[in-house]
């Protein structure tokens, strides 16, 4: 997968595009069933799938706050090219692109490849003040001469799979709910202090205070405690970098 610095970067060389546009915080079953689409669509038109997502959550810039995510951005990307994605470009979300009309940065795209197409969800929105709507993305096609396809978001119990919910039923410690949101156990990433204690780079979600059962790098499961107040410690691991996968099941205790 080739990644791309953000929009005022992509080149010609880089072919006929069909794209989406997202967050991707979870890369969960929703995000996978949209991609497959996106992979789908983009052969049909022959081009590449790609991707425009966010080197931080818009939310910091929108709202002053972003949520506490629920997947590694390395890993995120790993995921996105494992799903057939070949172009990713990591755009940073400021004060200016939130205030970019939708126009103004669709025909940035549209000026520096050859762009094939758009992928959207119906209720998806982008640019500023969110007037970047299917439709008004359609019709600017139109005149710019790409396709915009519609697809209806994935569904389980008659709700839309989301990151937002994937974090209530973590925040509440249903696990093995978030796992059959996410379509793989949920997993946090990032280094262990000397004391053993985790440190992410960003916030991540977590689960209530108390034992959890965690394989670590792919080892068997440990045991890792979240505190009331405080980080998560792991004991008798290495200092360093390390992906901590929760059963499905807490410990008691």
């Amino acid at each position: 997968m080739e990644l791309v610095a953000g929009v005022e970067a992509l080149q010609r060389d880089l072919g006929r595009l069909f794209l989406t546009i997202g967050v991707f915080d979870g890369l969960h079953r929703g995000h996978l069933y949209l991609i497959e689409r996106l992979v789908a669509e983009a052969a049909r038109l022959a081009a590449r799938p790609a991707v425009i997502t966010f080197d931080a959550h818009p939310d910091a810039v929108l709202v002053g706050a972003a949520p506490p995510l629920v997947l590694d951005a390395d890993e995120r990307l790993e995921r996105l090219a494992a799903a057939g994605v070949d172009v990713a470009v990591i755009q940073h979300f400021d004060d200016e692109v939130r205030r970019t009309p939708f126009d103004a940065f669709v025909e940035g795209i549209a000026g520096r490849v050859d762009l094939a197409g758009v992928l959207m969800t119906p209720d998806s929105a982008f640019g500023h003040q969110r007037r970047g709507t299917p439709e008004a993305v359609a019709k600017l096609g139109e005149r710019l001469g790409y396709e915009v396809v519609v697809a209806s978001a994935l569904e389980a119990g008659g709700q839309a799979v989301s990151s937002s919910e994937i974090r209530r039923q973590i925040a509440v410690g249903d696990l093995e709910a978030a796992a059959a949101l996410i379509g793989r156990p949920y997993a946090i990433v990032g280094d262990l202090d000397g004391r053993g204690r985790f440190v992410a780079p960003v916030p991540v979600a977590l689960p209530p205070p108390g034992r959890y059962a965690v394989s670590v790098d792919g080892g068997p499961p440990i045991d890792l405690e979240i505190p009331a107040e405080g980080r998560p410690s792991v004991a008798g691991l290495p200092r360093g970098p390390h992906r901590l996968v929760f059963e499905a099941v807490p410990q008691p205790g």
